[in-house]
């Protein structure tokens, strides 16, 4: 029997299925978003590019970039920020992504499935810079208000698809949020019409879903710093076979046993009950002071309050009580050996211990030599993660997303110091607290790597929204090339 007809008495092919349709819908009739979404993204572009550019310090990262065949250039081809190399638009989206993904230091949304929005920025910046300098000729040329624009569409379809949908919980990764959206805006971007958009996201849902494996005990690696550079390789390559004229599966998400629905998601339709707007760009999450899993934020700012309280008394800690949500409960909860950077940046119990020994949280604490100090295991020895009910509810209400954590420690002589805070400086009730502190984040990030002058200009540039959004977008992606030096 011919495998298409199997199990089918019918092989007339109904409309796409609504998703599809949906998401082609509001990135075809987009309006336009809000003064703060404008303004919250203006952040969130600078934020996500320096911490790609931090990551350059760090060899395992600078290991995975450049041309996918060592040598290979294109002409004219995608500047990736802060170093020597100009590639093709698949693979400056996984250059790109991988950067700026590099340290878990960039943005959040967090809701039934969590992920980072502004990993899509590598299919967002390699297609408008490829757009400007190679299809000029039939194109409009991009500035960086489409950018900012694309940005918050982008944005927009991965956390409203991430509000009711729990890919985690069925072992999906969250980067397929990522696929889906850099698939669909990056189509867009390169000139693609409303079928186009249908078809590439089509092929993008055929794709299912990557293993979550390498991101829990005992297997966590350094693919997670690369996997959404992955996603959005691949959804650049989705868009680019779209618009070439490559044929889309409209029925890929409801078809009986062969649809995403029923191999992938338990038989149930992916929910979506929002209408698609900027709601996700207003309500994102910053990691403005430490580089951690964004579950973990507010329990590292109670330690770090409570350093100075008990940096004399540490040998005379009894135990220590993590009050948290559930999320951070099943993937950050971690006892027994932590075997890398990426092990260990995924620990609730050792950050919270690196916060109390030293009053801070930065990369470079994640090291193996930092990871030698027996202080840390004797402090996470004493530790014992719960889940605080309210605080589960808290997270996944709409209308409050708190990510809160207590920490609680006890005394040999039943002495007791705690705090508890519900809401991470990078959260949209603290927002004038998070702007000047990530103004000073993008400078230091820059510092190790640009010259003085040149960290200054893209500093300047960060703060000028006028001047920004005027500029095309490939002379914003030169401003990122490293002045005076060929080095990647």
């Amino acid at each position: 029997m011919n495998e298409q007809t199997e199990n089918s008495d019918d092989n007339r092919r109904a409309p796409p299925d609504q998703l599809l349709l949906d998401l082609a819908d509001y990135l075809c009739n987009y309006s336009g978003a809000s003064t703060e979404a404008i303004e919250t993204a203006r952040y969130a572009l600078f934020d996500a590019l320096g911490c790609g550019i931090l990551a350059l310090q760090t060899a395992e990262c600078r290991k995975r970039l450049g041309p996918v065949v060592p040598g290979a250039t294109l002409s004219d081809g995608v500047p990736i920020p802060g170093t020597k190399y100009q590639l093709d638009p698949v693979h400056a989206a996984f250059n790109i992504g991988t950067l700026v993904r590099w340290l878990d230091y960039n943005d959040t949304w967090l809701a039934a499935e969590w992920g980072h929005p502004s990993d899509n920025l590598g299919a967002i910046l390699a297609c408008a810079d490829y757009r400007n300098r190679h299809l000029a000729y039939s194109l409009p040329l991009l500035t960086m208000c489409d950018v900012i624009d694309t940005m918050i569409q982008a944005y927009e379809i991965q956390g409203i698809l991430a509000l009711e949908n729990s890919f985690n919980r069925l072992g999906i990764d969250h980067v397929i949020l990522i696929k889906i959206a850099s698939t669909a805006v990056a189509t867009k971007l390169l000139g693609g019409n409303r079928e186009m958009i249908i078809n590439a996201l089509s092929n993008a849902w055929i794709d299912g879903g990557t293993l979550r494996s390498y991101r829990h005990a005992p297997n966590t690696g350094w693919r997670k710093s690369w996997a959404a550079g992955d996603a959005t390789s691949r959804a650049v390559r989705h868009a680019l076979m779209a618009i070439n004229g490559e044929m889309g599966y409209p029925n890929t998400l409801t078809t009986p046993q062969w649809g995403f629905h029923d191999v992938c998601f338990n038989g149930q339709p992916l929910s979506v009950n929002k209408e698609y707007g900027c709601y996700v760009m207003e309500n994102i999450l910053f990691k403005v002071t430490y580089p951690v899993e964004f579950h973990a934020q507010t329990a590292v700012e109670c330690a770090v309050q409570l350093h100075h309280k008990i940096d004399t008394q540490l040998e005379h800690i009894k135990q220590i009580e993590l009050h948290t949500q559930d999320a951070a409960m099943r993937i950050i909860n971690k006892s027994g050996p932590l075997h890398n950077h990426a092990d260990r940046d995924h620990s609730l119990q050792y950050a919270v211990a690196i916060a109390l020994l030293f009053g801070t949280l930065e990369s470079h604490h994640y090291s193996d030599e930092v990871a030698a100090d027996p202080r840390i295991d004797a402090l996470r020895d004493k530790m014992q993660a719960v889940e605080d009910k309210t605080f589960s509810q808290d997270y996944l209400d709409p209308a409050n997303r708190a990510i809160a954590n207590r920490v609680v420690i006890h005394f040999e002589n039943d002495s007791i110091e705690e705090a508890c805070i519900e809401y991470p400086v990078g959260h949209r009730r603290r927002r004038s607290d998070a702007y000047p502190l990530l103004e000073l984040k993008f400078r230091n990030n820059l510092a190790p790597h640009y010259p003085a002058a040149q960290a200054e200009t893209l500093a300047t540039l960060m703060l000028d929204q006028q001047q920004l959004l005027a500029m095309p977008a490939h002379h914003f992606m030169e401003r990122w090339i490293k002045e005076g030096t060929t080095d990647a």
